[in-house]
């Protein structure tokens, strides 16, 4: 049970005054729903108040608070018109200017004749003073009240900065003193305050230095995220390492059937790993183990042969995938190799309805199915494996440790593999895996031919168009990758709707379009179409990242490539060249572009290994743009930032090992104090592989 201390904590967003439904909605926007997640949304800059001057002397371009007597309104004519408020002091007049204005709200807090204090940006249009749409107004004993320095949060559509930041100042009033979890003489060398006080200077800084990751309140909390974080995942792979495994010893003569079937010979990084896995699935302990592959490295087949290492056991294996498409990719690639060693596939899906599902749980509990591939429905109440052996995940979109656990609890004793697509940084492997072995798939299957890898600016569009042309004449398939689904006002980005009508004028039925918001069935039909029909040229958003296997695909177009993050492009990017033809990326730019935008695209040009282009990323990111994260199933924190806190995750791991290994239960009193804080962010089920928890 969580503790009572947290409750309000974990109350709706909605119990805040002034969080009705409309702001509800707009919170969720930013990953907003309980109190707690405002505690963690940090501020990212501040409006400095303290410039109190006239408006003779105001300048340009600085926040200023002016007391000012009301004049005349002007309002404009028609909607695209601005209403104008004239004010004055002694020294001089400006014009308060308002868009989309509300005459009835403007009179009503800008009286003529009435003195007002107005507080925002200052503008010099023409020889005009003007303050656009001042952040405060009100009277001098109402602007009394007012922060001098106030906080800046990341908002959406629909959310103000005066709304957000009252639902904050809600939250943090709830937030209660908590017992400290952090090691006593560790705190006091990083001179740190308490949780709660931490937390209130985070949301307080007094000048744009205490919005620096390397404040003491910031390491703080990053520290205590962390800290959850690393004692969940100890909690559980203790509990997975305790649970009685068995030895699972193959004979080979099913791996030796599919050697003798491959068209190729195994990469020297897949013979190694399927070395290890199968030394580790033949000892006593349940084997936990992590396989790290780059794009096209060949996860899929060592998985399988750790698989057929099951089955010749005598017992069952298990794949199990993100998306329904991943699943059909995987089967694809299996059931043929499969079928050359004589024994039996079964797919499940969440679509699967009706005699296919039941024959497919029929053939599963007898065991006349050595193997299975499907998503999460795999396990769903009603599946029941006669014997599993090995619970292989993919977890290229991150599956919780929850559902890992429940799969891998169909069986007794079951090992697990877990494959990730993206490679992870080594710094970055602790955060979502823990102490796991791990095996590296370093090298491209032979026959992999390299791809060439262009980028070229917006403006060279037409150009582009020619090539693609060229390229669908000889029967060669693109992808073209928007960054957004639809045009946005904020984000000026192509959409991928607005790509495809623009591509379908041109080239008519030969372009298909798929993206989130399109029906499965839709998608899987434009997709049947691209690989294999009439449809040569496929505009999509990230859909396509993973899991998507078209040899035909000699060309990928991404649009607005300094949008992505270097993990998501070098995942794009993999998506063609698997095919026999000579393959080309081309990254377009809008301009003008960031340093770091240009570096990552350099990156990519010059290497398409992915491991360096993985240390890259987290070098060249932005404090909190935790680019690839869905992609390589690393945990999305919200306070903790690894490209500065990573010294902070090597202590949370060796106190985490060192609480577990003097007090197991977390009995103590500083045990308790841990309870608290794996409930605090959300670890519960963590709290429940404790013997008295």
């Amino acid at each position: 049970m969580r503790p009572e201390i947290l409750n309000p904590l974990f109350a709706a967003a909605t119990s805040l005054s002034g969080v009705g439904p409309r702001v509800a909605e707009a919170l969720e926007q930013i990953g907003v729903r309980r109190v707690a997640d405002l505690l963690w949304h940090l501020p990212t800059g501040i409006i400095d108040r303290r410039y109190a001057t006239t408006i003779a002397d105001a300048e340009p371009g600085r926040i200023a608070t002016i007391t000012v007597t009301i004049g005349r309104h002007k309002p404009g004519y028609g909607r695209r018109q601005p209403y104008k408020v004239v004010a004055s002091d002694p020294t001089g007049s400006m014009s308060l200017v308002f868009f989309n204005a509300r005459p009835d709200y403007l009179n009503k807090m800008l009286p003529e004749g009435q003195v007002r204090v107005v507080s925002g940006r200052l503008e010099r249009f023409g020889k005009e003073t003007q303050m656009v749409h001042p952040d405060r107004i009100g009277t001098a004993d109402e602007i009394a009240g007012l922060r001098a320095i106030e906080p800046v949060y990341r908002l959406t559509e629909g959310l103000s900065l005066k709304v957000l930041a009252k639902a904050v100042g809600g939250a943090l009033n709830r937030a209660p003193e908590l017992p400290e979890w952090a090691d006593p003489a560790f705190a006091a060398a990083q001179v740190w305050t308490s949780w709660r006080i931490s937390l209130l200077a985070a949301h307080g800084p007094g000048d744009e230095a205490a919005l620096d990751p390397a404040t003491p309140s910031r390491r703080r909390l990053a520290y205590d995220e962390l800290l959850a974080n690393q004692l969940a995942l100890s909690l559980v792979r203790r509990q997975m390492r305790q649970r009685k495994g068995r030895a699972v010893r193959g004979d080979g003569r099913l791996k030796d059937r599919v050697r003798s079937a491959l068209p190729f010979r195994l990469t020297a990084s897949q013979d190694q790993a399927i070395s290890e896995i199968v030394a580790d699935m033949g000892a006593e302990n349940r084997m936990l183990r992590l396989l790290q592959g780059d794009v096209g490295s060949g996860k899929t087949l060592v998985a399988l042969f750790a698989m057929l290492n099951a089955v010749e056991a005598g017992a069952q294996a298990a794949l199990m995938a993100p998306t329904d498409v991943l699943v059909r990719q995987h089967l694809a690639t299996i059931e043929p190799l499969a079928k050359a060693a004589g024994i039996e596939v079964v797919a499940l899906t969440g679509r699967d309805k009706g005699q296919k599902r039941e024959a497919a749980l029929a053939a599963l509990a007898d065991g006349t199915a050595s193997l299975a591939i499907g998503t999460h429905a795999l396990f769903q109440e009603g599946v029941a494996f006669h014997d599993l052996g090995l619970a292989v995940i993919d977890e290229q979109h991150r599956f919780g440790v929850h559902e890992r656990l429940m799969l891998a609890g169909k069986g007794k004793g079951t090992d697990v593999l877990v494959m990730t697509a993206t490679p992870i940084p080594r710094s970055l492997l602790l955060t979502a895996y823990g102490d796991m072995d791990a095996s590296r798939l370093t090298e491209k299957p032979a026959g992999r031919k390299p791809i060439d890898t262009r980028v070229m600016p917006l403006k060279r569009l037409d150009e582009l168009i020619e090539a693609v042309r060229r390229s669908i004449s000889t029967r060669a398939k693109v992808f073209w990758v928007c960054p957004l689904i639809e045009e946005s006002e904020e984000v000026d980005a192509a959409a991928a709707e607005e790509r495809y009508q623009h591509l379908a004028a041109i080239f008519g039925e030969r372009v298909g379009l798929v993206h989130g918001r399109i029906k499965a069935a839709e998608r899987d039909r434009v997709m049947a179409a691209f690989k294999d029909g009439n449809v040569d040229i496929l505009v999509a958003t990230t859909v396509i990242e993973v899991g998507v296997d078209v040899p035909d695909a000699t060309l990928m177009v991404v649009e607005h490539a300094e949008r992505f993050g270097l993990a998501q492009l070098h995942q794009l990017r993999g998506r063609v060249g698997r095919g026999e033809a000579n393959s080309t990326c081309v990254l377009i730019y809008g301009e003008p572009l960031t340093q770091t935008a240009r570096a990552r695209l350099k990156i990519l040009r010059e290497t398409d290994d992915g491991f360096r282009i993985a240390e890259e990323d987290l070098r060249l990111r932005g404090a909190g743009e935790l680019l690839g994260t869905r992609q390589s199933g690393l945990p999305e924190f919200r306070m903790a930032d690894l490209a500065h806190h990573a010294d902070l995750l090597q202590t949370a791991r060796a106190d985490s090992k060192l609480m577990l290994d003097r007090d197991p239960e977390l009995k103590g009193a500083r045990g308790q104090a841990l309870r608290v804080l794996l409930y605090l962010f959300d670890r519960d089920v963590a709290v429940r592989y404790l013997a008295s928890g």
